[in-house]
């Protein structure tokens, strides 16, 4: 396989995490930086969009979506879990969505304890509206990204993704 060229990120105006890297830098090290950099790239066009196109906010719009995805309720524990932070920087983003009765919040019949979260029909419909805007604007900034090369970084990041996991559970 051919090194990748930077050529592109030294001739780009814009710093990013790429940028005065040496040629000679550990490989390991440029890919994790190609990666954080694409990743912030993708997450920077998608939070403006969302705040000029629906105003709301990105972290709003992954609770809605991650809420979505158990159309019958979960519990908050699940909820922060699915969005990898705790559920004291989860709970006061979905009190502001209770209060704009965009998600409702429940006690589980089985444990008064335990909050179960769904969308309400409003949230539904303002998650139904984001979703194709969402995949448009994440398909746009890759559609010149050949369809056969984007296949094969998904399987490389999958294995990349594997490897990471391996060294983690050697931590564990």
């Amino acid at each position: 396989m051919e090194e990748v060229s930077n050529k592109s990120e030294t001739n780009h105006s814009r710093m990013d995490y790429e940028t005065g890297l040496d040629e000679d830098e550990q490989l390991d090290i440029r890919i994790w930086l190609r990666l954080l950099t694409c990743a912030n790239l993708i997450e920077r066009r998608v939070r403006k969009n969302l705040r000029d196109k629906f105003d709301t906010t990105l972290p709003r719009f992954d609770v809605l979506a991650q809420v979505d995805r158990a159309p019958e309720g979960q519990p908050m524990r699940e909820l922060s879990k699915r969005m990898m932070v705790t559920n004291g920087n989860i709970t006061p983003l979905v009190d502001r969505l209770v209060e704009e009765k965009l998600i409702r919040r429940e006690p589980s019949p089985k444990d008064r304890r335990v909050q179960h979260v769904q969308l309400t029909p409003d949230g539904k419909e303002a998650l139904d509206e984001m979703i194709p805007a969402h995949r448009s604007w994440v398909h746009e900034l890759m559609t010149d990204l050949n369809r056969n090369s984007a296949g094969d970084l998904l399987i490389l990041l999958g294995e990349l993704k594997e490897s990471i996991l391996k060294a983690e559970s050697k931590e564990d």
